[in-house]
């Protein structure tokens, strides 16, 4: 796939250094012309009609629509007509056709599902080649960082000379890249993201008197900026729309969230029957019954191996309220993070009161939306929705320390004691001591002012202690008490006495 713009004097030049020897394997030749204002177009199709040249498409956009936009056509265009791998070249001639073989020989073999050319793998050769040192520089200390956000060990992001298993990029949103030049940075964030495999291998460079149309100081800035988006997006922070977000609750033990705070009070419990809503997976519900409880999950999505994870498991919508079929004396009812996604959370909070044993909790947790990080989003006119946390992009309903009070006490529960937990932002930046120092200053305010700082509230509730059970029903001994009756109807008026007596 060779993406072209005003390449008209080395478009040819480019494809005639094809090795010959390679170019029997090739189904085809994809040349995109982005708009170009000189004959690059022309100059494509003259190179596809000379003797011999294997199968060759020539398409010229009738607007440009940027480097990301040309390889996202292109590639859309490899899937749809069946190609195996793709291989992006630079109708420039800045990356060398003669290295083709080498470039899809590691895909062909299954050792990955990309393969880059690297410029800086030969110590000195980028320089060798002509690239100019500002340049050199710029490179080296953007992978560098790059490689820190990320964890990864590539020797440079910033080639444009790359081989791609076509039915690797059918699993990443690549339509939602940028069409800008930090598209490549992104496609390598996702395949990171997707946990598929990159290659590297050595090319030579090659710096001519083409034009060069980076602006540098945007694309350090685009690049940096995204791979910072990505890091923030892994933590629940922004939408970052090219980044996919899992269907399941990836629950680390011990990390200060919410689940990890229930399960912590779960562990001082004694064992029981647990009726976990939004069990997402099932990874808290695993932990549940290692600790000797039953658990039964509910959710509307069924995740791999929830099913293996609880010991039942019920496929249904919260909003509708709890499934029939779900059964009645559980011990505990665990509510982590769900009802802020709920319009009518007091109808299902109701709900699981009638399925409680006497004497059953319920542990919930919601987002606190007076946490100063939300405060501030209001308080500077840029409010907006995340992937997970406070402004999860799926929440109906915002709750403060005190509205949960109010909610949960209008649902019919006594509140034993609220918790809350410290922001999760300083996990963005790793390990290491800087992180550690703000985390437990996070802590450490959460203590102090949980209203301002807390990041979760974890509350732990029980019916009215008003509310008992006669003749095998839940009932509210304070609304027997209120309501009215017609003196002047004597019929069952002695059995409504005893009722109220009880």
């Amino acid at each position: 796939m060779v993406v072209a713009y005003n390449a008209e004097t080395t478009l040819e030049k480019t494809l005639d250094r094809i090795p010959e020897d390679f170019r029997s394997r090739i189904a085809e030749i994809l040349i995109l012309d982005d708009a170009s204002h000189d004959d690059t177009f022309t100059a494509g199709c003259r190179w596809s009609q000379a003797e011999g040249m294997p199968r060759t498409v020539v398409m010229r956009h009738t607007k440009n629509l940027g480097y990301g936009g040309n390889q996202k056509a292109g590639y859309a265009l490899a899937a749809e007509r069946g190609l195996d791998i793709v291989v992006l070249l630079h109708g420039d001639g800045q990356y060398a056709p003669e290295s083709l073989p080498e470039m899809v020989a590691p895909i062909e073999r299954g050792e990955c599902e990309a393969v880059f050319g690297s410029r800086m793998m030969k110590r000195g050769g980028a320089l060798h080649g002509g690239m100019p040192v500002y340049k050199w520089l710029g490179n080296r200390v953007l992978t560098r960082v790059e490689n820190f956000l990320l964890g990864s060990e590539l020797t440079e992001f910033h080639s444009g000379y790359r081989a791609y298993s076509v039915a690797a990029l059918k699993q990443l949103p690549i339509d939602r890249n940028t069409d800008a030049f930090d598209f490549d940075t992104q496609i390598i964030v996702q395949l990171i993201n997707a946990g598929m495999r990159i290659k590297e291998i050595p090319i030579p460079t090659y710096y001519g008197d083409e034009i060069c149309y980076v602006n540098g100081m945007k694309y350090a800035k685009d690049v940096i900026k995204d791979v910072l988006e990505y890091r923030l997006a892994v933590k629940g922070f922004g939408t970052c729309s090219w980044i996919p977000k899992p269907d399941g609750y990836a629950f680390k033990e011990g990390d200060g969230s919410s689940h990890s705070v229930i399960l912590d009070r779960m562990r001082t419990l004694p064992p029981g029957r647990v009726l976990d809503l939004g069990c997402s997976g099932g990874l808290f519900a695993e932990r549940l019954e290692m600790l000797g409880h039953k658990v039964t999950g509910v959710d509307y999505i069924e995740v791999e191996g929830v099913r293996e994870r609880c010991s039942e498991f019920f496929l249904a919508n919260l909003e509708e309220g709890l499934p029939e079929d779900i059964g009645v004396d559980y011990d505990y009812v665990v509510a982590g993070d769900v009802i802020e996604h709920l319009s009518r959370p007091e109808r299902v909070l109701a709900g699981v009161a009638d399925v409680l044993a006497p004497g059953g909790k319920v542990l919930l947790s919601v987002p606190n939306f007076s946490h100063w990080y939300s405060r501030l989003r209001v308080a500077f006119g840029v409010f907006d929705y995340d992937r997970r946390g406070i402004l999860d992009e799926t929440h109906l309903r915002f709750f403060t320390r005190a509205s949960l009070r109010r909610t949960v006490k209008s649902a019919g529960y006594d509140v034993l004691d609220i918790t809350s937990t410290g922001a999760p932002f300083w996990s963005v930046l790793g390990g290491g001591p800087v992180a550690g120092t703000l985390g437990a200053l996070s802590r450490l305010l959460t203590r102090i002012r949980p209203t301002l700082f807390g990041y979760q509230h974890v509350a732990l509730l029980t019916p009215h202690a008003a509310r008992t059970i006669i003749a095998g029903e839940h009932v509210d001994v304070q609304d027997i008490l209120n309501r009215q009756f017609d003196p002047t109807d004597r019929t069952g008026a002695a059995d409504r006495t005893d009722r109220v007596g009880v």
